[in-house]
């Protein structure tokens, strides 16, 4: 597969070269031309490239400059291009956090939640160097793989200019409408169609085109399934799964002059999910005159909703490269419980509604001095306006929770509402030392206005070297700060439910806390022959105020707490083979992950728990000591035969995290061609098996710290997609 590890941006596998740029001849090419990039950028340059400065010139000239705001010394990366997502076993209608699944140190959890190097979530989404919002967890994506020009994994020891966010950052390039190098103006698009098991229906569309200045590319997909949940119990087919999905995505480009241009970007989501159920549970309570309830009966449901605009003005300016974005980012997630039924399983029937509008301001420069030194700087800056509204009806108690009367009360608990405000500044200076070592050092401040008011000075080291043509050695540390997202915190009123049965094991709820980590990490990347590249990375991170999120009631709403202190560590080794038709990558990360000490959100936990946690170290509920994924592709005669797996060693289980779920893996096959039919033309043709060996395995249990109920991994799926290109 076309999938590139790289140690700090010196990418050694052959990657399809983007439409509008030269590829480098080889390898060692490529990392030339990395660095020679970042001393040059001027219309000058690239009128000498292109031989003429048109339209296809000037967006390239931007693209550059862009890439040029957004430096990756220290850090470890991996990258997929378009053809690389082509080539996994469902092409471009794979989610995104399954194409997240193929990078080294990322685990796979229930309700598509990914974790990265021991962080539970924390990652940060941009695009096109942009930052987009973060929306309230939920189990649907917002964002679409079928916007993907190229996708640019970050993690480890990052520069100044990543904050907030720091376990994985995903920089997404979109694909744009903008012509390739010698193209006229031109539109055109696509329509596709991915059906197969489980009731699933994805056909899709997109547009892209251009016009003198103007260039667009506009896409919208429709999914609906029998498997929006993992399943709660091994069967086949869950009960009460369905789900309607539908996103867009669009950007739109226009160029002022051959030094800026302006362009708007925008996204919408709305997901709406059936919770699956468990049959052959037994009522713990009692409603009025009904005394039981068939478990596999109950309606659950939930709704949520993303959209997002980003207004952006990027360009040149003498030696300065520039981009200042406006952008704005709405997410909803609405939960609608089984009258009856929640009450007579949990306790408690919560209707629960939470929203946040966000306001952004982002603006990245970055100057060359001289041809050893660029000056990066920036800020960031964020205006939310979170929303939490709950409406529960419960049963009176008594002071033991056994309920003592069978007619509910209601009880409203609105949060009130704020206003969360996010600062950042950065300065940073590249320094180019010599032929072979870079030193990327920095300073980045951060200050949250939220619940509570916290800042931290975050100095930033990032080193490369390149020891050989073939070997790149790279180091980072990088001081961290993480606010919690405040879109998820929802200021309980703990009094309100005393003498209910849905009163809180304990009585403690103090604020969530901003994390603050020391982050080391070191790797090198050794090429072997023309081929062949491996890596190696390890890493190390010592916390304060550990973020954790666990879901804590019936509603599959996640919550943040923080533990006192944490420790992480891990070592991940990839591989990556490339050669004629012949393909294949392979990644195997360990990790341990570990807390101590509930520090707030205690009022989640029992008292039990708090008193062991408090003395003792525990694994975090989404550590996993081992991961792996890997695959292989094989074009013969223009048909391409891939087959990849994703592995995991177990996720935490039982009282305190005391233990791990069995292993599991899920083994996928694909075939696809391109036919060129007589009336249709061009028509590309796959077939996909996911979990071929139908391999029945568990990612929870329903135990385990915040962990509220069990998922099974999805059992094998025959899949048909067909796309038609115009």
């Amino acid at each position: 597969m076309a999938i590139a590890f790289t140690q700090s941006g010196v990418a050694f596998a052959d990657l399809e070269a983007p439409s509008d740029a030269a590829a480098p001849a080889d390898a060692n090419a490529r990392t030339t031309d990395s660095r020679n990039a970042k001393k040059s950028t001027s219309a000058e340059d690239v009128d000498g490239e292109f031989g003429e400065l048109g339209t296809v010139s000037v967006t390239a000239k931007l693209d550059q400059a862009r890439n040029q705001l957004s430096p990756d010394v220290g850090s470890s990366q991996y990258i997929f291009d378009k053809k690389a997502i082509e080539q996994l076993p469902l092409g471009n209608a794979t989610s995104l956090n399954q194409v997240l699944l193929r990078a080294p140190g990322v685990v796979n959890d229930s309700f598509g939640q990914l974790h990265v190097r021991g962080d539970h979530g924390d990652v940060q989404y941009r695009i096109n160097g942009v930052i987009i919002p973060e929306s309230i967890s939920g189990f649907g994506q917002a964002l679409d793989a079928r916007i993907i020009d190229n996708l640019s994994f970050l993690t480890g020891a990052l520069p100044a200019q990543y904050g907030y966010r720091t376990a994985g950052v995903v920089d997404i390039t979109t694909k744009s409408g903008a012509p390739a190098k010698g193209a006229a103006d031109t539109t055109g698009g696509s329509v596709g169609l991915t059906t197969g098991s489980f009731g699933t229906w994805n056909p899709s569309a997109d547009f892209y085109g251009s016009n003198g200045p103007w260039s667009w590319f506009l896409t919208a997909n429709y999914l609906q399934n029998d498997i929006g949940i993992e399943n709660p119990t091994s069967s086949r087919d869950a009960i009460h799964d369905h789900t309607n999905q539908f996103k867009s995505f669009g950007y739109l480009s226009y160029l002022l002059n051959d030094s800026a241009r302006l362009s708007f970007m925008f996204g919408t989501t709305n997901n709406r999910f059936q919770i699956p159920n468990k049959p052959g549970q037994q009522p713990r309570f009692q409603l009025g005159d009904i005394a039981d309830f068939d478990s596999r009966n109950l309606d659950q449901r939930q709704k949520e909703q993303t959209r997002f605009g980003v207004l952006s003005l990027q360009g040149t300016l003498n030696e300065t490269n520039y981009q200042v974005s406006l952008g704005q980012r709405y997410t909803s997630v609405n939960y609608r419980p089984d009258p009856i039924g929640d009450l007579m399983f949990n306790g408690v029937a919560g209707t629960i509604d939470r929203s946040n509008r966000a306001n952004t301001l982002q603006a990245d420069f970055s100057t060359a001095l001289n041809n050893a030194h660029t000056l990066r700087y920036g800020l960031y800056v964020s205006d939310e306006h979170p929303v939490a509204n709950n409406l529960s009806r419960v049963f009176p108690a008594d002071d033991n929770g056994n309920q003592t009367s069978t007619a509910p009360i209601t009880i409203v608990d609105n949060a009130a509402h704020i206003t969360a405000r996010t600062y950042g500044l950065y300065v940073q200076d590249e320094w180019q030392f010599n032929d072979k070592l870079t030193v990327n050092y920095g300073l980045r401040g951060d200050k949250v206005d939220a619940y509570v008011k916290e800042s931290q000075l975050s100095p930033r080291l990032g080193l490369v070297y390149q020891a050989t043509d073939t070997t790149t050695l790279h180091a980072g540390y990088a001081r961290y700060f993480t606010p919690p997202p405040a879109e998820l915190i929802a200021a309980t009123d703990i009094a309100l439910f005393q003498g209910t049965t849905n009163a809180l094991p304990t009585n403690v709820n103090a604020e969530t806390r901003s994390e603050r980590s020391h982050y080391f990490d070191a790797g090198v990347s050794q090429k072997i022959g023309d081929h062949l590249t491996l890596g190696l990375d390890a890493y190390y991170r010592k916390v304060t105020n550990l973020l954790d999120e666990g879901q804590f009631g019936a509603a599959l709403i996640f919550s943040p707490f923080n533990y006192a202190r944490g420790r992480v560590r891990g070592v991940e080794f990839t591989a990556n083979y490339d050669r004629d038709n012949f393909s294949a990558y392979f990644n195997l990360a360990s990790s341990r992950a570990m807390g101590r000490q509930v520090v707030t959100g205690q009022y989640n936990f029992d008292q039990q728990e708090l008193d062991y946690i408090a003395t003792h170290w525990v694994h975090l509920d989404h550590d996993q000591r081992l991961a792996s994924s890997g695959g292989v592709s094989y074009n013969w005669n223009g048909t391409r035969f891939g087959a990849d797996y994703i592995y995991g060693s177990g996720l935490r289980h039982e009282f305190a995290n005391s233990a791990h779920l069995p292993q599991y893996y899920s083994i996928n096959l694909s075939v696809d061609r391109k036919f060129d039919l007589p009336a249709l033309g061009p028509l590309d043709v796959r077939l996909a098996a996911i979990n071929v060996t139908d391999r029945s395995y568990k990612l929870r249990d329903g135990t385990g710290i915040g962990v509220g109920a069990p998922q099974f991994g999805a059992r094998r799926g025959l899949y048909l997609g067909i796309q038609k290109d115009f």
